[in-house]
């Protein structure tokens, strides 16, 4: 007998999204204990550079508590959540960190994120793009340099103690710690670092420019606050800031979108490409990959077209595969698993 059962369907680009910008920003509610978000990135830019303009364009919220979600909707989606009528219909979500400037302790809280959007000054014309997007580079190798001179110290006063991994550790912190001294970043480091380490200059970096060349951000976070169909047609085609970082991130971290449909609820979730009906599970609930006994795999379209879970699967568009399945593009997964 099987325990619970959780679906999981629709494995799809992120790229599929509209480029037309007609995507909403319906605030989404922070993640209970339950849920997982699967992506998160953190903006960061000089001062007076747009960063909460960005922020309010993503999230359509005011930079209250300087985290926030973005909504990313999917036409499929709905019609997911019409086949299975579904109750509750939530669109995949990214979760939104702006820092408050620059420096080691401020964007320390940043280690977390999977990238970081980098707002640059394209409007006041005293400032060059290009030279601000080096000078918060230089930024963050500093804040890293701070990160691993904080853990050579507490590791050297543990190498005292003779243990040979520890003493290992501390000699190859020395060697990052000078590495970084030269101008390097962490990304240029050929070896393994340590895993004690959360490095922000190994973070994939996507500039958005502030101005003509790039977005109006100020413009798009007043469009944030309008109704998606009256700020589309106010674009007249062009692409939104949220499609653009949506598309961007898409690009950058290879990144596919899977969604649970159930009739309690139809939701998105974001993956990345290659990975496994486990990592799948996992982004959802660690219980649910803990638990993992297989997995039903079926075609988005196929599930639309035949109007039910148990339609497709007397149609025969239905088969089992294993925790080591790799997820595809429109892949509809039901994962069984028992805790």
């Amino acid at each position: 007998m099987f325990g619970q059962s959780a679906i999981i369907a629709i494995a799809n680009v992120v790229q599929w999204l509209p480029s037309s910008g007609r995507l909403t920003r319906s605030p989404v509610a922070a993640p209970t204990s339950l849920e997982t978000v699967a992506l998160e990135v953190g903006i960061v830019g000089l001062q007076s550079a747009g960063k909460s303009l960005l922020f309010e364009a993503l999230t359509g919220t005011r930079a209250a508590g300087e985290v926030g979600m973005a909504a990313i909707p999917d036409p499929r989606l709905q019609q997911l959540a019409e086949v299975v009528s579904a109750r509750k219909v939530t669109p995949a979500a990214i979760r939104v960190v702006e820092v408050r400037g620059t420096g080691p302790a401020l964007l320390g809280n940043l280690r977390q994120v999977d990238a970081l959007l980098v707002v640059l000054d394209g409007f006041s014309g005293t400032r060059v793009p290009a030279d601000d997007l080096e000078t918060l580079k230089l930024e963050l190798l500093v804040a890293d340099r701070d990160h691993v001179e904080r853990r050579l110290e507490r590791v050297a006063k543990q190498a005292k103690s003779g243990d040979a991994k520890v003493r290992k550790e501390a000699e190859q912190l020395e060697r990052l710690l000078a590495h970084l001294d030269a101008g390097h970043m962490l990304s240029d480091w050929t070896e393994e670092l340590p895993s004690e380490l959360e490095p922000l200059t190994t973070k994939p970096v996507i500039a958005i420019e502030n101005g003509p060349q790039g977005v109006d951000l100020k413009l798009e976070a007043e469009l944030a606050e309008l109704p998606e169909d009256e700020a589309a047609e106010f674009r007249g085609g062009r692409e939104s800031a949220l499609g653009e970082v949506v598309r961007r991130l898409a690009e950058t971290l290879d990144l596919i979108t899977f969604f649970t449909a159930g009739e309690k609820e139809t939701r998105a979730w974001t993956l990345r490409r290659g990975r496994t009906a486990l990592d799948a599970a996992g982004t959802i609930h660690s219980d649910i990959a803990r638990g993992f006994i297989r997995c039903e795999v079926v075609r988005w379209d196929d599930l639309v077209a035949a109007g039910s879970h148990s339609e497709v699967s007397r149609a025969g568009k239905q088969r089992l595969e294993g925790k080591t399945y790799e997820v595809q593009d429109g892949d509809v997964l039901n994962i069984r698993f028992n805790v």
